[in-house]
This record gives structure tokens, C-alpha cells and sequence, in this order.
């Protein structure tokens, strides 16, 4: 099989099982508020998912699952320009196939209403009602955050074999601080999955979520640039 294709469907799979994995222990568990995972067991579940797929699919395409995390790679010289369109349309159709899967499963549920359907949002579909400026600021700071711990656990000097773990660390951290502000998105194709889906109006928001984590990322992979890497 062509290496290209092995690379785009590594990202399909594993962009689909991150916004699975993630929106569907909000979406699905959330029916059952007697069982409580709140915002840990949800932060915990995006992050596992990154781990979890970072270790099966990592070693196929490098494990982005993102297009944010992509541009960031190719700012900091770690990934091909070449090969950025190819991988976020793979990203972004995985999570629009997730998404439709879970939308399939929760509306299988007698009553079922799709609501918010875990999407991202800011003012009044925000969780915490923070506003667009608040919003914007977080994502843009915990998605340059986000790639400094991915370019610094995947550098020549990192402790080999650890790195899908730092990095599921880091996502579940940012899903704790973030979930109340917006959801959390720092993943553009994450964000553009369930909001085609909610009955919102998750899809008029979406761009902010297209903007803030790439701004991020790429202020991020500057950072590591300028400051940290010795690769």
C-alpha cells in the first residue's frame, strides 16, 4: 500500500477514535448523571485517547490526530509542508465520521436530545459563559502549550518511548482547565465534527476554533524555535 494512504488513514483512525473516545464520554455518559465522570473523567477520556492512539498509530504517521498540531510540526521543521493538505482532510473526515457515529449511537436512546452535542463555543454556548476574547485566549495559549510539550517530548534529547504519554498528560491537563472556558477544543477537526451535528449554533462559532488553536500552534513551534530547541 502506498505510504501516503497508510499515513492519511492513521490519521482518519486516529482522529476518529480521539473525538469518538472524547466527545462520546460527554455526549454518551452524560445520560447517565448518576455515574459522574464530570470534567475529570471526560478531561481523562481525551487524554487517553491521544495516548492510547499516539502508541497504535504514532509510529504510521507521527500521531497528530490535528490540524493544528500539524501546521505547528511543519513551523518547527518537524513535518512537510507537502504533506499538510493530505493530512488534515484525513483528520478533519475522521472527526466528522466519529461524530456521525456517535450521533447514530445517542440518538438510538428513547427522548435523546442532541442539544450541544459536545461541541465548542463561546458566549452563550460556552459552558461558563465566558465571551469570544476569553475564548480566543485560551485556546490560542493552551494550543501553544500544547505543541511545546509535543516538540519537547519528541526531540532527539527526550527520553525515548514516552512521549505519547507526556502528550496525553498534557491534553487531559488542558481539558481540566479549559472544559468550563469552551469545551476545549485546541483541535480544529475535534471542533468541526460534533458541530455539525449539534442543534446549536455551534457551526457559526466553528471559525474561532479553526483560528485559535492554529495561531497557537504556530506561536508555539516559534517558541520552541527560538528558545528551547537544539535539534
Amino acid at each position: 500500500m502506498d505510504s501516503n494512504i497508510k499515513k492519511w488513514t492513521a490519521e482518519f483512525l486516529g482522529t476518529f477514535w480521539l473525538t469518538f473516545g472524547g466527545c462520546g464520554s460527554a455526549v454518551l455518559a452524560a445520560a447517565f448523571p448518576q455515574v459522574g465522570i464530570g470534567l475529570l473523567g471526560v478531561s481523562l477520556a481525551f487524554g487517553l485517547t491521544v495516548l492510547t492512539g499516539a502508541y497504535a498509530f504514532g509510529p504510521i504517521s507521527g500521531g497528530h490526530f490535528n490540524p493544528a498540531v500539524s501546521v505547528g510540526l511543519a513551523v518547527g521543521g518537524r513535518f512537510r509542508w507537502a504533506e499538510l493538505p493530505g493530512y488534515v482532510i484525513a483528520q478533519v473526515l475522521g472527526a466528522i465520521a466519529a461524530a456521525g457515529v456517535l450521533y447514530l449511537i445517542a440518538t438510538g436512546k428513547p427522548g435523546f436530545e442532541v442539544g450541544g452535542f459536545a461541541s465548542n463555543g463561546f458566549g452563550e454556548l460556552s459552558p461558563g459563559k465566558y465571551g469570544m476574547t476569553a475564548v480566543l485566549i485560551a485556546e490560542v495559549v493552551l494550543t501553544a502549550v500544547f505543541l511545546l510539550v509535543i516538540l519537547g517530548s519528541t526531540a532527539k534529547r527526550a527520553q525515548g518511548g514516552f512521549a505519547g504519554l507526556s502528550i496525553g498528560l498534557c491534553l487531559t491537563l488542558i481539558h481540566l482547565v479549559s472544559i468550563p472556558v469552551s469545551n476545549t477544543s485546541v483541535n480544529p477537526a475535534r471542533s468541526t465534527g460534533p458541530a455539525l451535528f449539534a442543534s446549536t449554533a455551534a457551526i457559526d462559532q466553528l471559525w474561532l476554533f479553526w483560528v485559535a488553536p492554529i495561531v497557537g500552534a504556530v506561536l508555539g513551534a516559534l517558541i520552541y524555535q527560538a528558545v528551547l530547541s537544539d535539534d
